[in-house]
Formats: structure tokens, sequence, C-alpha cells
């Protein structure tokens, strides 16, 4: 049987109602074992994306969820608010070739998504065809995944080549 993963999902005001839908169909998803919602929950929160990516992002470092969603306009602000938590690996996809590269090749925890780019079904889609896949720790993408937690670290200094 497949791996079930608790994931999170989270959205700032302009992506909280494809947020709430995913978060709905998620729940009946054969690939998840619980849904995590750390809001906002309606269209009128003020409360800006950096803070609910960050904290998502600390959710997925700390392994209290194994992947998240999270929802803004355009899923950029997203990203690069999950991506500054260490350990975590967050991408806007929406294409099924960069949406199976996320995952099999950088080992993408979080896939961000915009409201204001993507219509419901496609976001739909997008979700589920992300949880079919798991990164394989023996690929030959795992030497780089390593590289990017060493830099992390602080164990790799030499950005410019192989060490």
């Amino acid at each position: 049987m497949a791996r079930r993963y608790v994931v999170g999902v989270g959205a700032d005001g302009l992506g909280a109602e494809l947020k709430n839908l995913i978060r709905d169909r998620l729940r009946d998803h054969p690939r998840v074992a619980e849904v995590v919602d750390f809001g906002v929950g309606d269209p009128s929160d003020s409360c800006e994306y950096p803070r609910v990516g960050i904290q998502v992002a600390e959710a997925v470092a700390s392994g209290a969820i194994d992947r998240a969603v999270l929802v803004c306009g355009t899923g950029i602000g997203m990203a690069i608010s999950a991506n500054k938590v260490r350990g975590v690996r967050a991408t806007v996809a929406y294409d099924p070739y960069s949406v199976e590269r996320s995952v099999l090749s950088n080992n993408c925890q979080v896939l961000c998504l915009g409201a204001r780019v993507v219509g419901p079904e496609l976001a739909w889609y997008v979700v589920r065809q992300w949880l079919t896949y798991e990164f394989d720790p023996s690929s030959p993408s795992a030497h780089k995944i390593q590289l990017i937690c060493d830099y992390e670290q602080g164990h790799l200094t030499n950005s410019g080549g192989d060490s």
C-alpha cells in the first residue's frame, strides 16, 4: 500500500477559497491520512502570506506534517516564504512534468499554487498528481538534494563546484 501523508494546507486571503476547496477534497483522498488547516479560512482575512507560508513550512521541517499545499495570489510569495525555512523545498508547479520533477528530482515537500493563476479543477488535478510521487533516496538526484542540505547546514562552502 502507498504511503499516506499528513498534509498541511495554508493560504492568505487571496488563496482562502481555493485552499478550502483543496482541503475539503484532500480529506477524502486515499493518500492522505490527515489534513491540518493552518488558515486562513476567509477571503477577508488580512493575514500576510509570509506568516502562513513560514508557519506551514516550519511544521514540515519539524516533521509535524509530511507535505503541504500553500495558496496565495500567484503561489510565488508562498514558495519564497516556505523556502526560507531550513530543510524545506517548495515549488510552484502547474504542468504534469514540473509537478513530477518537483518530487522525483527535487524532493519538494511543499506545493504552492496561485488562486489568480489556476482554476480550481486544474489546481485539484495538480495536487492529486503531486501526491502520487515519492522521492527515491537512491535516485541520481539524491546527491544534488544532499548538496542543498549540506549548504543549509553550513557544511558546504564551495558553491562553485563539486566538493
